[in-house]
């Protein structure tokens, strides 16, 4: 999954340890649940802001992207590598945004278009698109991630 990525000119961060009391990701048998991710570069937020504010459509779809690929960190770090993923169930998305926003599910395709371009057979999966007043570090998205891995051992 490394090679997709590459091909894709992608490179998974490091799984950072969440600012909380919580983990970044939990497993259950088959199922991975992925606490929510922000989008961060080198552990800093790629941008602040909201959507309909300074954050534009293509700003907000890009902050998407990295805040999946931070949950695809966290995902590979639980399951033991992304081959061993068998399937998506459901993608939440966050989405900071002024109050007459309403472009919510075009900021989180960003972050589901990704998911299909590096998971070609991982798909579909269910989503949720909501916009809310704030978010952790005043970024303008954060996703969720719950996945399927191949097999209930580990």
């Amino acid at each position: 999954m490394r090679a997709r990525l590459a091909a894709l000119g992608l490179a998974l961060p490091d799984a950072s340890a969440p600012p909380g009391a919580f983990v970044g990701a939990i497993r259950t048998g088959n199922t991975v649940t992925v606490s929510g991710q922000v989008p961060l570069k080198d552990k800093t937020a790629l941008m602040t802001g909201h959507l309909g504010g300074r954050v534009s459509l293509e700003e907000g779809r890009e902050c998407a992207r990295w805040a999946l690929l931070n949950a695809l960190a966290q995902l590979e770090r639980i399951a033991g590598g992304l081959d061993r993923v068998a399937g998506f169930v459901r993608l939440a998305g966050y989405v900071a945004a002024t109050a007459d926003f309403t472009q919510h599910g075009a900021v989180v395709d960003g972050a589901s278009e990704l998911l299909r371009e590096i998971f070609p057979r991982c798909w579909p999966h269910a989503r949720i698109a909501v916009g809310v007043g704030s978010l952790p570090r005043g970024v303008p998205v954060e996703i969720e991630l719950t996945a399927l891995i191949g097999d209930a051992e580990g």
